[in-house]
């Protein structure tokens, strides 16, 4: 393991988001500090209790009470990952941040081959666990959420949902995480003009409790793929996404009543088929789903109207006075 030169040094921030994870936690933070200290590298460990029911809690105020450099949050209750994560993030102050999870699987050895892939000029770099010890549903599943996700977002990565990450503050400070859009970071990331990468890291298998995933999270990323799909292509051109579709409806609904009417003058009765109710149907929904974007349209250029909501990498701002004399 290299360690770090004296210029390299600088503070990086440790977030680890868990849910009874009272076995693991002594180990882990073992493992941390032996990896840190090899490193001589400044920083401090984040550990979001997102409302365990064991004694997580109790564990960690153990560590924290022997190491001032690890910090602690008990949420009320667990309101999911992307809470906690949320919550670490509103206190970490490393100029790197890196992520986890709690339940060993993250093995903390790869934490000096994340700043050293950092310096290759990533803004953020998302784990691949190559070799996963996970069941069998858990990892199919998680090939069809990468496949897709790469797919539509056209951010080429290989496991969006891998909780060992590595990315720079300026990263934390421009997305937001709510919901179950956790797994979704390098999205937004990609989104917002930051370079994204990825790195092969070991997996291990899971040593105590149970895995928190299942069948329900499944359904629920699919909603939150939707979600993200429609931030990251249309959120500055809504009208894009809701003009299109409801063109095509009162498009369809108009060539069916324009093919009624020629039977009605034809001297065919039409007021009791069902394609009259049907072509009326299309062209009200073409209608709203056109005024849908038109007033997202108006909302999005009130919202965009400031230049602050644009990522910007560097400004260069030279003023000259040319005063008289």
């Amino acid at each position: 393991m290299k360690k770090l030169s004296k210029g390299e040094k600088r503070k990086i921030s440790l977030l680890i988001p868990l849910f009874n994870e009272e076995e693991s936690l002594p180990i882990l933070y073992r493992e941390l500090r032996e990896t840190l200290e090899v490193l001589g590298i400044d920083y401090e460990i984040i550990f979001v209790d997102d409302g365990s029911t064991d004694k997580s809690f109790l564990v960690l105020e153990r560590i924290h009470q022997e190491d001032n450099n690890v910090k602690v949050i008990q949420l009320r209750k667990n309101f999911g990952k992307s809470a906690a994560m949320a919550a670490g993030l509103a206190i970490v102050r490393g100029e790197l941040i890196i992520t986890l999870d709690a339940d060993l699987q993250d093995n903390p050895e790869e934490i000096p081959h994340f700043i050293e892939k950092m310096k290759e000029g990533y803004d953020l770099i998302c784990g691949w666990r190559v070799d996963r010890f996970d069941p069998f549903f858990k990892r199919w599943s998680s090939r069809v959420f990468n496949f897709t996700t790469s797919f539509f977002t056209n951010v080429r990565l290989h496991d969006f949902n891998c909780g060992f990450k590595a990315f720079r503050s300026e990263v934390a400070k421009e997305i937001k995480i709510y919901g179950e859009l956790h797994r979704y970071i390098p999205v937004f990331a990609s989104w917002r003009g930051f370079k994204v990468g990825e790195l092969e890291v070991r997996h291990r298998p899971r040593r105590f409790g149970k895995s928190k995933f299942g069948v329900e999270r499944f359904f629920r990323g699919f909603w939150d793929f939707l979600t993200v799909f429609f931030l990251t292509k249309y959120m500055r051109r809504p009208l894009h996404f809701f003009g299109p579709v409801g063109l095509l409806a009162f498009l369809l609904g108009l060539i069916i009543n324009l093919y009624l009417s020629l039977l009605w003058f034809s001297g065919t009765p039409i007021g009791s088929r069902p394609l009259l109710i049907l072509g009326v149907l299309l062209m009200i929904l073409g209608i709203q789903s056109i005024s849908i974007g038109l007033l997202g349209e108006m909302i999005t250029s009130r919202y965009h109207q400031d230049e602050s909501n644009f990522p910007i990498r560097r400004r260069l701002d030279k003023e000259r006075n040319n005063s008289p004399g």
